[in-house]
């Protein structure tokens, strides 16, 4: 059996005093001061110990930022001392699709590695729009398989990022005729790609490449920000290449396992350029998420591409649309599309942007992509707060735009990557699939609610005229 895949993670605090989704009012003049045990010192969750930084310097209130919700601090105090209330500053981050709910997490899960849990459960609205307009298929958690949940240690998350040979020739002596390409693979349905319109510096760079290669997996890198520095993460390193440039990056390329190049009319030709110094790297394209995305991936799997990268906008939405649609709809008519003409088993999808918690990779998945490509969650792992602050120039208040410890930095992001890793395990494993290639497509694992709503109410109401769902 092979060897298991196992991400080594290790707490990296952060450096400035996260948002806390909740504060702890505490009328400290009625404290009786004569308890055994302080329910302080009873948190389950260790909470307020860790809070100590912030308790010493005598701010109020106290801003718990890994507050799991269990409010046993306030049902158990002797005195009635606490009272909890909203986080006025927390109100203030993301916006409408980052919400401050899925900052709060990302950052819990850099910190700690862990799958994010909450004491109070959850509380949220039972849909919403995008990816919360879709359920997973858990059925499995109530009739396991062979080895149950707990057997995640024979769940293979590995996929392939190269063109794969659907069919075999051989020589009249029985000899494969058929020539096989390299093999790319990697061990979990991600790769990284820093977003051009935030900050890039060479610490942030550094911290994304060492996690990516400490991962086993690829980072999506522009020429422009290669340097000496990155040298030794260069077989985790995929330059991505516009138009012309691919002629003066020989080096690089051939030093790159696989190689992005930007879609254009005459893309044909940059591939043929690059097939010639470098035969034996996997091309990716990156293609924009547009309504034409579905024909355009049609026609670039005729060619030899191994890959294509289809890019949306942050919010997960369609690109140039006046109603865009979201990212799971735009999946599932790509992949369709290679079905319905025989091609989705020689090429891979990749797609980014609206990626911005876990489900979200597993959900693309179902809807048929090979894999996700992380943005912004990465600078949110370094403590990014998405407030928009460097797009106008300004600096940034958790000092990105700085030099940083790029150790620390690289263990936030394979915390983070870790804590994904196990919730897909998790979800794996609940719907009794073992391979996350088993997983693409799989809609039937799925619930939509624009179906279900129209099959079970629509006879009874009509159609639905105007949605509002992704």
């Amino acid at each position: 059996m092979p060897k298991k895949y196992h991400i080594h993670t290790q707490t990296a605090p952060p450096r400035f005093h996260p948002v806390g989704k909740y504060t702890t009012v505490e009328f400290r003049e009625n404290c009786a001061g004569s308890c055994r045990e302080c329910v302080k010192k009873k948190c389950v969750y260790n909470i307020f110990a860790e809070n100590l930084l912030h308790m010493s310097a005598m701010e109020e209130p106290e801003y718990l930022y890994t507050c799991m919700s269990c409010f046993r601090c306030i049902q158990e105090c002797t005195r009635g001392i606490f009272s909890r209330t909203i986080n006025p500053e927390y109100r203030t981050l993301g916006d409408d699709y980052w919400r401050a709910d899925i900052l709060h997490r990302l950052w819990y899960q850099a910190h700690m590695g862990k799958i994010p849990v909450s004491g109070a459960g959850y509380r949220g609205p039972f849909v919403a729009p995008g990816f919360d307009a879709m359920w997973t298929d858990m059925s499995e958690i109530v009739r396991p398989t062979r080895d149950g949940i707990h057997g995640r240690e024979y769940i293979n998350t590995s996929i392939e990022l190269s063109r794969r040979v659907t069919r075999l020739a051989f020589a009249s002596d029985l000899s494969l005729a058929s020539i096989i390409p390299p093999i790319v693979e990697i061990p979990l349905p991600l790769v990284f790609r820093l977003p051009e319109d935030r900050i890039i510096n060479e610490s942030i760079l550094l911290a994304a490449a060492r996690a990516a290669h400490q991962l086993g997996t690829f980072m999506l890198v522009r020429p422009q920000d290669y340097s000496s520095a990155l040298a030794p993460y260069a077989g985790n390193l995929v330059p991505f290449l516009a138009g012309a440039a691919a002629g003066g990056q020989t080096d690089l390329i051939r030093s790159s396992p696989m190689v992005e190049v930007a879609d254009a009319p005459n893309v044909e030709t940059v591939l043929a350029a690059i097939r010639r110094f470098a035969p034996e790297a996997a091309i990716m394209v990156r293609v924009p998420l547009d309504e034409k995305a579905a024909d355009r991936a049609l026609a670039l799997a005729r060619i030899e591409v191994d890959t294509l990268h289809f890019t949306a906008d942050d919010h997960g939405n369609a690109l140039g649309a006046k109603e865009p649609r979201f990212l799971k709809e735009m999946i599932r008519g790509v992949h369709l599309k290679l079905v319905e003409n025989a091609l989705r088993q020689k090429i891979n999808l990749l797609f980014s942007g609206g990626i911005a918690m876990s489900e979200h990779m597993t959900k693309a998945i179902l809807c048929g992509a090979d894999g996700i490509v992380a943005d912004l969650a990465l600078l949110v792992a370094l403590e990014c707060r998405l407030c928009g602050r460097c797009q106008a120039g300004l600096t940034c208040p958790v000092k990105l735009d700085a030099p940083f410890d790029v150790q620390w930095g690289s263990q936030r992001i394979v915390n983070l990557i870790a804590a994904w890793h196990g919730q897909l395990i998790e979800l794996m494993g609940a719907m009794g699939i073992r391979e996350a290639r088993r997983l693409r497509g799989e809609v039937g694992r799925s619930m939509w609610f624009e179906d279900l709503e129209r099959e079970h109410f629509g006879p009874i109401f009509g159609e639905r005229k105007v949605s509002g769902l992704g």
